[in-house]
């Protein structure tokens, strides 16, 4: 019979790649985390890593092994989670991952609003690009997550809870701001300040390019709001953002394109996970914020 301790010490030392790491993130001594991989290997009968003198490399046996303790490891989390959750929604978690865009301008009401109902509970606030959010709600890094709501993964449900539009923003006294929309042939032939990769940001104006037969000339490149919008009001690039993040700001302008650029975002979780009662407390809080909002599941 395969341990679970063990199992958690294994993916440990492979999130860590190491053992010594591994027993610094687990907090206990190095020797217990060699001696629990030892005798895992004894009780299957199989080498699960490579060691050599400075590094260690999963054998083929031990990737076999790893998608299995994934799995096993969060389904044992999730069910020690609802146990313990049965004595009602007294204390718990959200843990939740925030595209940067939506952590500074829509969420920030929401999560106080949500913390002085459930003042029991801790939150969590990640940063992080759409696509990392899907692989890290796919992982068990976090609970749930903000992503794109073009195709959502298999193992994702997810809710849309928010339509807006990506328009060109530039500073007012730009000779595009005096235009109602802007062309794709325009836009492209401008310096750009952009999100990095994989970003909704960056992934936009990536498929806008794509589609219109243009390519980005990249100026800039930040995953700092605050500096995309000094580099825009000094004039040395423009970029797209959501309409909602240049709301204060007299200096800046936004027009739509000439075809409009329409972004769905969506709160997502595990499907087949378990939903905590403080993270469904907290999709079901942004769901009553979003009442036209819909449920889809990853195909």
């Amino acid at each position: 019979m395969i341990d679970i301790r063990a199992l958690r010490y294994f993916l440990a030392v492979v999130d860590e790649n190491g053992f010594t790491a591994a027993a610094r993130s687990l907090h206990v001594a190095q020797p217990a985390v060699s001696m629990a991989i030892r005798k895992l290997e004894e009780s299957l009968e199989l080498t699960l890593f490579h060691r050599r003198e400075r590094s260690i490399e999963l054998t083929d046996e031990g990737h076999t092994l790893l998608a299995h303790a994934r799995r096993i490891v969060q389904a044992t989390e999730d069910a020690e989670l609802e146990m313990r959750e049965l004595h009602g929604l007294k204390r718990g978690e959200v843990r939740i991952a925030i595209p940067s865009m939506l952590g500074s301008y829509y969420f920030p009401p929401i999560l106080m609003a949500f913390r002085h109902r459930y003042p029991n509970l801790q939150l969590t606030v990640v940063e992080s690009g759409a696509r990392k959010i899907q692989q890290m709600i796919s992982e068990g890094e976090i609970d749930v997550g903000v992503i794109v709501s073009d195709t959502p993964p298999a193992d994702l449900e997810s809710h849309c809870f928010l339509r807006d539009q990506m328009t060109a923003v530039m500073l007012r006294d730009h000779p595009l701001a005096e235009r109602p929309s802007v062309s794709p042939a325009d836009f492209f032939q401008e310096d750009l300040v952009v999100f990095k990769q994989g970003y909704f940001h960056r992934e936009t104006m990536e498929r806008l390019a794509r589609e219109s037969g243009y390519a980005l000339k990249i100026g800039f490149e930040t995953n700092l709001l605050p500096l995309i919008k000094q580099i825009v009001r000094h004039g040395f690039a423009i970029t797209t953002l959501l309409t909602m993040v240049i709301e204060e700001d007299a200096d800046l302008v936004a027009r739509p394109f000439s075809e409009p650029v329409w972004l769905d975002l969506s709160i997502a979780w595990r499907r087949d996970g378990y939903l905590s009662r403080a993270n469904r407390a907290f999709v079901d809080f942004l769901i009553d914020h979003t009442p036209n909002a819909t449920t889809t599941h990853g195909t």
